[in-house]
């Protein structure tokens, strides 16, 4: 059997080329570090990173919206507990703060109360603006199991109604849940 070898030329340029390919690659390593590519933005990364930023920013709207509440409650049970006074020193020429807090026993944001107080409480809540089962867990004061089953069963029973175009998914009160409301505050009769 004949084997046809090539010529010399052939056979070095060749190895010529297999040499500068892998050189080449070498320096594309070497360099790849210092260069600054564009990402893409089809990178998981990018998107796993939005979506921890979004759950951030959600826990701390909850957050701030509870804080909120609860300054307010405490607002209507507890005027003025807090004084403050402003004294000038001559010497420095600096403004000292002084400021006294008069704290009273905490209380809690919602006693304990039975489910259907809690239901009355948390349809009392949603009429005003939908809120999230997160923040009613946060209101509450419960679980997030006793939150979820409550909802539950006010989504199963018709009182609130579970608006699903979003996540986190908000309820509000239905028409039932609003008569149910109505019938515990009797309407003022004239004498």
């Amino acid at each position: 059997m004949l084997i046809e070898i090539p010529d010399p030329e052939i056979i070095l340029g060749i190895i010529a080329a297999f040499l500068v390919g892998v050189f080449g690659l070498y320096l594309f390593i070497k360099i790849k570090p210092y260069v600054k590519f564009k990402p893409t933005m089809n990178d998981p990364s990018h998107f796993e990173r939005l979506e921890f930023y979004e759950r951030q920013l959600i826990d701390m709207k909850i957050r701030l919206d509870a804080l909120d509440l609860e300054d307010y409650s405490t607002k209507l049970s507890d005027p003025t507990s807090e004084t403050g006074s402003v004294e000038h020193v001559s010497n420095k020429n600096e403004l000292v703060h002084h400021k006294e807090i008069v704290v009273g026993p905490q209380e809690q944001r919602v006693p304990n109360m039975g489910y259907q107080n809690a239901t009355d409480y948390v349809l009392k809540l949603i009429t005003s603006k939908s809120m999230t089962s997160h923040d009613i867990q946060i209101t509450l004061g419960r679980s997030r199991e006793h939150t979820s089953r409550l909802m539950k069963k006010l989504f199963e029973d018709g009182y609130a109604k579970r608006n699903t175009n979003s996540k986190p998914y908000t309820y509000s009160v239905t028409n039932k849940g609003k008569e149910k409301l109505g019938g515990m505050i009797s309407p003022p009769t004239a004498a």
